[in-house]
Formats: C-alpha cells, sequence, structure tokens
C-alpha cells in the first residue's frame, strides 16, 4: 500500500489525512474562509501523528473540485509545493466522487447522487454506483440548474441516496427524481479521508499522479475554468 496525504478546502470545511497500511488519520474543521490558515497546521499535525515524513510519501492528493474557486485553489497550490518539495506526484480526486464514497462508506449507500451548491441558482452533480468500495460512473459530472437534473431511465428502479449541498436545493430537483430518492444529506461536505481513500484505489489500479505543474483545479464552469486535456 502506498504512503498517501490528501487535503481539501473545495467546501466551507477544511481537511487532510494521511493513509499508510490502510491506516487512515484525518484533520477535518469547518472553518469558512480560514483554509490558508489552517491547511499547513492541519498537515504538520497528521504526518506527526503518523509519524511520517514528507520524503516517504509516494503521492499527494488533493480536491481538484468541483467546489469553491477560492477554496480549490488554495488546495492545489499547497499540493503543487508539497509535491515539490518532497519530489513526489500529484493526484487529482474529484470531490463529488469523495462525496458518493462517503455515502457509500458510512450508510452502505449503494446508489448515490453527489450535488454542490455551485451558487447562480445551480448545482454540481455526478451520480455513482457503489459497490464493495468500488464507483461506477452513471451520470457524467456536471454544471446545471437543479430543475435540469435528470438520469438514465434506466436508473429510475433503484433507489438512490442523495448527498452534498446541492440537496439544499431539494425543492427545485424534478418530482421524478425526488420520487426515487431514499434520503437525502444536505449537510454532508468532502473530507480528505475519502480523498486519500480513492487516490489509493487508482494507485492500486496503477495511477501513479502527475508532475506537479500540471495540477489544474476543475471548475465545471467553462467561463472560468479549463480541464486537463
Amino acid at each position: 500500500m502506498p504512503t498517501l496525504l490528501a487535503l481539501d478546502a473545495s467546501s466551507t470545511a477544511c481537511s487532510c489525512a494521511l493513509m499508510q497500511d490502510h491506516s487512515v488519520v484525518q484533520r477535518f474543521e469547518i472553518a469558512p474562509r480560514e483554509h490558508t490558515r489552517l491547511l499547513l497546521p492541519m498537515i504538520d499535525e497528521v504526518l506527526a501523528q503518523a509519524g511520517v515524513s514528507l520524503g516517504q510519501l509516494d503521492a499527494i492528493a488533493y480536491g481538484r473540485g468541483p467546489g469553491s474557486f477560492t477554496g480549490l485553489r488554495i488546495a492545489a497550490g499547497v499540493a503543487q509545493g508539497l509535491a515539490y518539495g518532497a519530489d513526489v506526484p500529484l493526484m487529482g480526486v474529484s470531490t463529488l466522487e469523495a462525496l458518493a464514497l462517503a455515502a457509500h462508506r458510512k450508510w452502505h449507500a449503494r446508489h448515490v447522487i453527489a450535488a454542490l451548491d455551485a451558487r447562480m441558482d445551480e448545482i454540481y452533480v455526478s451520480a455513482y454506483h457503489c459497490h464493495e468500495g468500488t464507483l461506477t460512473v452513471a451520470l457524467e459530472e456536471r454544471v446545471m440548474p437543479p430543475s435540469k437534473l435528470r438520469l438514465p431511465q434506466s436508473d429510475h428502479h433503484v433507489e438512490w441516496l442523495g448527498i452534498g449541498s446541492g440537496w439544499q436545493l431539494l425543492s427545485n430537483i424534478p418530482v421524478d427524481v425526488q420520487a426515487i430518492l431514499a434520503q437525502t444529506l444536505p449537510d454532508e461536505l468532502p473530507a480528505a479521508e475519502d480523498l486519500v481513500r480513492l487516490a489509493a484505489t487508482s494507485w492500486e489500479r496503477g495511477a501513479r499522479g502527475s508532475a506537479p505543474h500540471e495540477v489544474i483545479p476543475v471548475y465545471l464552469r467553462d467561463e472560468v475554468a479549463w480541464r486537463k486535456a
């Protein structure tokens, strides 16, 4: 198993986590506009608790988005600086995928729609089928008005769990989507613990991340965003 550090600042929460030998150490705090002040001390704490130095890391993962424009830039910048210093690769992880894994890991959800409030009356959203820690995409990441959310017709026979701040806009979701929801968890936020687990799964499948200069957050909105080809 790799030794991985993950950090996230994509929402009002700030978090970092370290995985070593399947064991995860995490710091998580809801602290709007405090990410810059909190992130580096949190990283120092988890490294010290695990007895790991930056040079012992195999890679650093970061919440690549979607999420807060400022928060994504903070996490990407800190991850980039640490990766340059430690000479390790970076692994960008979807914040929506992290939410879906949290729903599967903590509530045993099999079918998850992860949604974040994108402001401007829109949501960032994607959907996943989950089985034994593995996520299969049912709806690709996108940004849209909640009233436009649709799932493939073939997925209307199962019950879905909605997770993330986008579900605060539940009343604007189409009634046919509301009808297939078993539960919504609108107060759940992305956490580094799930980011690091996803990064570890990618590592085990052969992914080795990218060079630090290739860090690109994913904002989804075309006017403020770009994706790595």
